[in-house]
């Protein structure tokens, strides 16, 4: 697909939601990438867990993950492209038998690593290795908490995952993260738990450092307040309760021009647990390949060209609603 076919979006008219980017034509903006920064690397849908807001349906029957000779491409294209920031994500991403060694081969290829933790999956006694690794190459731990409520975090995310996420925030305050001074950071991740728009990000970071001090004695560095975005199992979710098109209307009328600047997939590239580009992890979800074309990461000699085409769809709205998502 060449770079006009790029704009062609997907699945805009199948409810009759209005084309994301006829929603920026008329806006008078542009969506193209600028200077690409950062590498986000899914390691495959292989989770301990079957959340019911997740994007991509990772789950413990999920077959998909990243094996040792695909993480060696990738870990060429880190070397060779040099990225500012690396972001391991998955599934929960520190269930892929490599990821230490991953990590570990990565750290020399960008200046930051980020990884993104359910926190529940650290809290199994398993992971003395990794987490040793993260502390070791000072790797911010971005970690899923979307709520303070046990009872609204477990219906999210299964029977018990609460508790056993408190108990790894603890042991990542042990180990320094969260704590100042210590160069190790701890960062929380709420989502909303039904279909709504998430709480202003400011007001929330208040009320989780708050109650999460003088309830547990935890500490962490920033709070992210990210709506859900309607793929995967979330989107399953919203079809059999009635409220996609009405989620889909709270997107579309929360759109904010000003977040445009800012996305995420002006200054990111994704890659896929089987080595394919997309220009970010939802469109890895909906499978719309780097900028509508097909590419696996060996045949990548550097980061994306800017001013390139970025493939769009209705879940777009979702990183332009109110504050954004980024």
């Amino acid at each position: 697909m060449n770079a006009e076919g790029a704009l062609q979006e997907v699945g805009a008219d199948e409810r009759k939601v209005r084309p994301f980017r006829q929603t920026l034509q008329d806006q008078g903006l542009k969506l193209e990438r600028g200077e690409t920064t950062t590498l986000q690397i899914n390691v495959g849908l292989l989770c301990n867990q079957a959340c019911r807001h997740c994007h991509l349906a990772a789950a413990p029957g999920r077959e998909e993950n990243m094996g040792k000779e695909t993480a060696a491409e990738v870990i060429a294209y880190a070397a060779r492209a040099r990225f500012e920031t690396i972001d391991i994500t998955g599934g929960a991403p520190e269930l892929n038998p490599n990821i230490a060694n991953l990590i570990e081969d990565l750290s020399p290829c960008a200046g930051r690593l980020v990884f993104r933790s359910n926190l529940s999956a650290l809290s199994d006694g398993k992971r003395k290795d990794l987490l040793a690794v993260l502390k070791d190459k000072k790797v911010a731990i971005v970690a899923s908490f979307p709520s303070l409520n046990e009872a609204q975090a477990d219906s999210q995310r299964g029977d018990g995952v609460f508790h056993r996420s408190l108990d790894s925030l603890r042991k990542l305050n042990t180990m320094g993260y969260g704590e100042e001074g210590t160069g190790l950071e701890l960062d929380l991740v709420s989502n909303p738990t039904g279909a709504f728009l998430p709480t202003p990000q400011g007001q929330l970071e208040k009320r989780f450092r708050d109650v999460l001090k003088r309830k547990w004695g935890i500490v962490f560095t920033h709070l992210f307040a990210f709506a859900n975005v309607p793929l995967g199992r979330f989107r399953q979710w919203l079809v059999q309760s009635g409220n996609l098109d009405s989620y889909l209307q709270r997107l579309i009328s929360g759109f904010n021009a000003c977040a445009v600047e800012g996305l995420m997939c002006r200054t990111l590239v994704s890659v896929s647990w089987d080595g394919h580009l997309y220009d970010c992890d939802f469109n890895l979800a909906r499978q719309l390949p780097l900028a509508g074309k097909k590419v696996h990461v060996s045949e990548m000699r550097g980061r994306p060209e800017p001013g390139s085409a970025i493939a769009v769809a209705d879940h777009c709205y979702t990183c332009t609603a109110g504050a954004g998502f980024t």
